[in-house]
């Protein structure tokens, strides 16, 4: 109640200062209008003979009446000046409070103008991208809580199984596998989350160095073996050897999302492939999977931060990986493009090879 009292109070301040700038010039022009008068009457310039006393006596109530004119008119040009502004703050007001389904609309006659038809749509089109982004970070809080609680909750009931022993050492060792495991997810998931921050804050590439990046890639695949043996998925690897100038670190990551993306929408005794090709200055990195294709209409937000493409959540996964992905790319000014279609998916991600 008395933030809206503020904003009232702050509102008429702001009427009150555009109507007084309005009539501060309108004050400006009768000065001036008599001041001439004034001085053609002195100068004998305008002769105004023995109606001297009469013209003086209407000239007064010319003025009199015309700065009342001007104080309304002022006041209702300033309340008009105003109102566009009042939209506005009150659109900001609702999405600052967190109503993102908010949309600007000018009306009367300044709602037809350029200037407020573009305002209008650069508005309405942020609102609609704080609308999207704040439902999937909502979803991405529902599911990163449950996929991080699952395997907490996993390690802990087999921890307390251990804990009272009389297990077979294939149970021990079963458990403990249980427990390696969900502790490597935990761990990957927090990893990935550190990372995406870490990576959005950044602007400028550093620690670049010279590397080996086929066998960087073959390295990343090792990583995930346990995944892929898992599902018995067949990997292809059709590359020669390659050099890049590039961030070592940043790249790697880059790998183990892909790869483990392709993996985790394999089907079992899928395949995996990876292509490295030359061209120039660039070097094209292909990772092609077989299985569902991904939808038409969801490729465009697959970058996204928080989308993932299960709706339902049941897969692996919290909507990071693709994320970070696209920022390291961005920030080494390449590109990544996505195809899937005929049973299969393939991203491809083309470098700029360095000096």
């Amino acid at each position: 109640m008395k933030n809206d009292k503020q904003k009232r109070h702050t509102r008429l301040k702001l009427t009150l200062f555009f109507s007084g700038i309005v009539f501060l010039i309108i004050l400006i022009i009768l000065a001036v209008i008599f001041g001439v008068v004034a001085l053609l009457i002195h100068t004998g310039t305008l002769e105004l003979g023995d109606n001297m006393p009469d013209i003086k006596r209407n000239i007064l109530i010319a003025a009199l009446i015309s700065l009342f004119l001007g104080f309304v008119t002022s006041f209702s040009t300033g309340s008009f000046s105003i109102s566009p502004f009042n939209i506005v703050f009150s659109a900001m007001d609702s999405l600052a409070s967190g109503n993102y389904s908010v949309r600007l609309k000018f009306k009367s006659v300044f709602g037809k103008t350029k200037i407020a038809r573009d305002f209008e749509k650069s508005f309405n089109s942020m609102a609609s991208e704080l609308q999207k982004t704040e439902m999937l970070r909502s979803d991405f809080v529902n599911n990163f809580s449950h996929e991080f609680k699952t395997p907490i909750v996993s390690i802990a009931g087999f921890a307390k199984l251990l804990k009272h022993g009389d297990l077979t050492p294939e149970e021990q060792k079963e458990y403990i596998d249980i427990i390696e495991e969900e502790s490597l997810r935990l761990s990957h998931m927090a990893t990935n989350v550190l990372s995406l921050t870490k990576i959005e804050n950044q602007v400028i590439l550093t620690d670049i160095n010279t590397f080996n990046l086929s066998e960087q890639i073959r390295n990343s695949v090792l990583l995930l073996q346990n995944k892929w043996e898992k599902k018995n998925v067949e990997l292809i690897l059709d590359f020669d050897e390659y050099n890049v100038n590039a961030n070592e670190e940043m790249l790697k990551q880059v790998w183990i999302n892909l790869v483990d993306n392709a993996v985790k929408f394999t089907p079992e005794n899928g395949k995996v492939e990876i292509d490295i090709r030359k061209q120039g200055n660039l070097i094209t990195v292909s990772v092609i999977n077989t299985g569902k294709e991904i939808p038409e209409e969801k490729l465009p937000l697959i970058f996204n931060k928080f989308y993932q493409g299960d709706e339902s959540h049941t897969g692996e996964g919290n909507g990071i990986g693709l994320a970070i992905v696209k920022h390291v790319v961005n920030l080494h000014h390449g590109e990544i493009k996505v195809k899937s279609q005929n049973g299969t998916t393939c991203f491809k991600l083309i470098l700029p090879i360095g000096t």
